[in-house]
């Protein structure tokens, strides 16, 4: 019997999470809220194989410690991350034995993003629903709209100045737009592509989980 424990249910809910993954008669997988400090020196008990940390603390408790999940590594346990806080871990670790999954994870591990404000959002701590939009999603998209000549690079630009400015539980699309220089038209079009673009914390958090799928079958 494989053992899994993944930290999630904020980039990807947990029912959307066991439609790729869940427990069947090899495989045990057990969902948990996002990480925060100290939970990775009681689940240990419960003695994984394999760790993945898509989404975390920030500000509301202390963040997991580099030491924590080390000491993890060192028992033998594989820890994967992707997304926000497993992201950002894994691009300060993946040198030291963590593996780091997808889009959010080589922003940080090729520098180009460095702070924890690229991926953090306000939630609502009962439902785990985000109630702000992460810097790292509208930079995609906006970056993808300039691509598709959307908008210009000037106006991309102004665009990530406003979000950069915008302190964290506050960011969104609406409010951003509405900060901006963009006419009414442009605006409009710039909406409707960001309806149609993918949330990438989410298809990061999808990729995690089916790299684990894929270890063990």
């Amino acid at each position: 019997m494989v053992k899994v424990i993944i930290y999630t249910g904020l980039s990807l809910p947990f029912d959307e999470a066991r439609q790729i993954l869940d427990s069947h008669d090899d495989v045990e997988v057990i969902y948990k809220r996002p990480i925060k400090r100290g939970d990775l020196g009681h689940d240990i008990k419960e003695n994984p194989d394999i760790i993945g940390i898509i989404d975390g603390v920030f500000h509301q408790n202390s963040s997991v410690g580099h030491k924590e999940i080390l000491n993890v590594i060192n028992k033998g346990v594989t820890v994967v991350g992707s997304s926000s806080m497993g992201a950002l871990r894994a691009s300060e670790l993946d040198t030291l034995g963590m593996t780091g999954i997808g889009y959010v994870y080589e922003q940080y591990a090729t520098g180009n993003v460095a702070s924890d404000d690229d991926v953090a959002v306000m939630l609502d701590s009962e439902t785990l629903e985000a109630l702000s939009e992460p810097l790292i999603n509208m930079d995609y998209v906006f970056t993808n709209a300039a691509s598709e000549n959307i908008i210009t690079q000037d106006e991309k630009d102004e665009l990530i100045r406003i979000a950069k400015s915008t302190f964290y539980p506050k960011r969104n699309y609406s409010q951003t737009l509405n900060e901006s220089d963009l006419d009414d038209d442009k605006k409009s079009e710039l909406i409707n592509f960001i309806r149609t673009s993918p949330d990438i914390k989410k298809e990061d958090a999808k990729e995690l989980i089916n790299y684990i799928a894929d270890m063990v079958k």
